[in-house]
């Protein structure tokens, strides 16, 4: 078998706030399916994120009571950026537009720099950059 893509489903609890939320971080709304709507996808450039309103997968619950430890029942996921400056950019913006921050970019022990961003729902986004080569 070879993959040729991958696309995450997120269990959203209301679709058309789960867009808005998504594009205040640059993401549009690609699609949604239903009429109702139940079903739809937010991209940003190649990438893609299927929202699933009530189902296909779990919400998180309260706020994680450690960093580094997922006790929320939410999604986890990377977003990958070109540059350093875009993880410190996307930590402005999340602050800007009201989003809850979890981490504030640092550099991690594995190489990497990231911020923690919330999603209403509680699933989380990891906003990381490879740091250069020591």
């Amino acid at each position: 078998m070879k993959v040729q893509g991958l696309t995450p489903i997120l269990n959203v609890s209301n679709l058309e706030e789960s867009f808005a939320w998504f594009a205040k971080l640059g993401w549009e709304k690609r699609w949604a399916w239903g009429d109702p709507a139940g079903f739809g996808a937010a991209g940003n450039g190649d990438c893609e994120i299927f929202l699933c309103l009530d189902g296909q997968g779990s919400r998180g619950g309260p706020m994680p009571r450690h960093v580094w430890h997922d006790d929320t029942g939410g999604t986890w996921m990377t977003w990958w950026v070109s540059t350093l400056a875009e993880v410190d950019a996307a930590h402005r913006l999340a602050l800007e537009q009201a989003i809850t921050v979890t981490l504030v970019p640092m550099n991690m022990e594995w190489n990497v720099r990231e911020c923690h961003l919330r999603h209403p729902d509680g699933h989380m986004f990891r906003v990381s950059c490879g740091l250069p080569e020591k």
